[in-house]
């Protein structure tokens, strides 16, 4: 060799060497699963953030010097959503307003978060590499059903159901007849898997080209799958065909079956053997949770304790972040709605018996009963926090928040 080719082969290894060292590969975040996963917390209750001296710092990161909600520096995301089929993708730097997008402008950011936002600022915080968030999420979605995992196999009824549905052939209280039950299976057959699906060519349409939603991303430097968060539940917890007998042990033993053959998949479809997952632990309800909602969460976080996880699965309790004190006002809200539908329907052992009460009669009754009900501190607080249902973590940006920072600990102290 000679000593030219000898000096252009060294330049060239360390020109290598030299592009390795700084080198920083895109760091790619997935998160999915149904309606809490959209995130249905209104920007509107960001104030409330600050109102408790523990979560003021949190807020000051959630927002600009002009008071706005901070746009991150090194983060993008790209989000698909959608209802009945009609799905779109919106996309740009991370910031406040990629949330639920229920009837608004499906162009832009609207005005929901959910736990993307300080799960992207906290990763945009600690790591060097800038941070691409691949959202996919829509309400009303199942894992034994929508989000179906390839492996898990085809859907098949449960034996307890299979054995009261043969004692109700005819169809009662749910039950679909003997004549219906055909098309239920085939309507339940093109079903499933129908999100996993839409979900995993979402992120393999990104990745094909990262450039389009992070301008910043430079080939050379590539990606790297560095995690995945999933939040969802609900569905399954109050399915009762998929999961009868729930008050017996095992009752939710299946989805816990189900979510370890997910983990499996994404991880098999992304080339991503050991990539973090984050399980989000159902929280509605906090400490005050039914027994069925306590098995329910054993079942989500089960697949944690098994060999093949342990060290890159991660379970997120989200009770502690419930906002009990919103929940207590939550309560006498719904009480006021009975009492309504109480005088509406004429109840006889109610005020309006007779039917006689005039609507102006009906609105002086219950403007007299919230008002003894509801005091006027409480009716601010419910304003100032909460912008939607129970089973929305009651809309609390607050909760979504510290839910969103708590998945960016976990995810991050695997990929540590």
């Amino acid at each position: 060799m000679t000593m030219n080719s000898t000096l252009i082969l060294a330049a060239a290894l360390l020109c290598l060497l030299t592009h390795s060292s700084f080198a920083k590969p895109l760091k790619v975040f997935i998160l999915a699963g149904q309606s809490n996963m959209e995130g249905p917390a209104s920007i509107s209750t960001f104030d409330y953030i600050g109102d408790d001296p523990a979560t003021a710092p949190l807020l000051k990161k959630m927002r600009g010097a002009e008071g706005k909600p901070t746009v991150a520096e090194g983060a993008w995301i790209s989000y698909l959503t959608g209802a009945e089929g009609n799905n779109f993708e919106i996309h740009g730097k991370l910031t406040a307003g990629y949330g639920s997008m229920w009837g608004q402008e499906p162009t832009k950011p609207g005005t929901n978060i959910g736990p993307e936002f300080t799960f992207g600022l906290a990763m945009d915080a600690w790591l060097e590499e800038p941070v691409l968030i691949i959202k996919a999420a829509w309400g009303g979605m199942s894992l034994h059903t929508n989000f179906r995992p390839p492996s898990a196999g085809p859907y098949e009824l449960p034996k307890a159901t299979k054995e009261l549905w043969a004692e109700h052939p005819q169809g009662a209280h749910g039950i679909p007849s003997e004549a219906e039950r055909p098309k239920w299976f085939a309507d339940q057959a093109a079903a499933s898997g129908e999100y996993y699906r839409l979900m995993m060519e979402h992120v393999k349409k990104v990745l094909a080209d990262p450039k389009r939603v992070c301008p910043t991303y430079d080939p050379k430097d590539g990606f790297q799958v560095s995690g995945f968060v999933w939040l969802q539940g609900f569905n399954d917890l109050v399915d009762s065909t998929a999961y009868p007998n729930w008050t017996q042990p095992g009752a939710y033993d299946e989805y816990s079956r189900l979510m370890a053959c997910f983990i499996r998949d994404v991880r098999k479809d992304l080339s991503a053997p050991k990539m973090p997952f984050v399980i989000g632990v159902m929280g509605i309800a906090g400490e005050k949770a039914d027994s069925q909602m306590r098995i329910f969460r054993k079942a989500m976080a089960a697949p944690t304790s098994m060999p093949e996880f342990k060290g890159n699965v991660a379970a997120v309790e989200t009770a502690p972040f419930w906002a009990a004190e919103l929940a207590a006002i939550d309560e006498k809200n719904q009480k006021v709605e009975e009492v309504r539908e109480w005088l509406d329907n004429k109840d006889q052992n109610g005020p309006n018996a007779d039917g006689k009460m005039t609507d102006d009669q009906k609105n002086e009754y219950m403007k007299k009963f919230e008002a003894d009900l509801i005091s006027p501190k409480e009716a601010a607080m419910w304003k100032r926090g909460a912008s939607n249902a129970g089973y929305h973590y009651l809309g609390c940006a607050k909760t979504f928040a510290l839910m969103g920072k708590a998945f960016a600990e976990a995810n991050h102290k695997m990929i540590k």
